[in-house]
């Protein structure tokens, strides 16, 4: 199948396809003598694989890990969860950075009167250097 049908069927735009090819994260099963990509359901498969992945908040080099443990059947599942375990220590990370982002800028909205008056604990607040 073609590239569109491949998005279609996969839920990925052609345009992110062509990126994950170029980066070498998917290779259609064969090209045509045309030079036109040809892809079979084991490459919608992948490209669903890597979509999920991504949507998981996996990053590009964590997808490749998972893509090569995925088509490895002596693969240990150890391996599998380490990933996932570490994939869910910076999750809570950025979980704690967000809080602690919005207890920031919670705080500089309560001390701001909102109204017609110039000063504004906000801007203050964004000027400060050190946060």
């Amino acid at each position: 199948m073609n590239i569109g049908e491949a998005a279609r069927q996969s839920g990925l735009p052609a345009k992110t396809i062509r990126f994950y090819e170029e980066i070498g994260l998917i290779q259609p099963t064969r090209r045509l003598d045309n030079n036109y990509r040809d892809y079979d359901t084991r490459d919608v498969h992948r490209l669903r694989f890597v979509a999920r992945a991504r949507a998981l908040g996996f990053s590009v080099e964590q997808c490749r890990e998972l893509l090569a443990l995925y088509g490895d059947r002596q693969r240990a599942s150890a391996d599998v969860k380490a990933i996932a375990l570490q994939h869910i220590a910076e999750i809570d990370q950025r979980i704690a950075e967000l809080e602690a982002m919005k207890g920031t800028l919670q705080t500089l909205a309560a001390r701001c009167h909102g109204d017609e008056r110039p000063d504004c604990p906000i801007l203050e607040g964004l000027a400060r250097e050190g946060g």
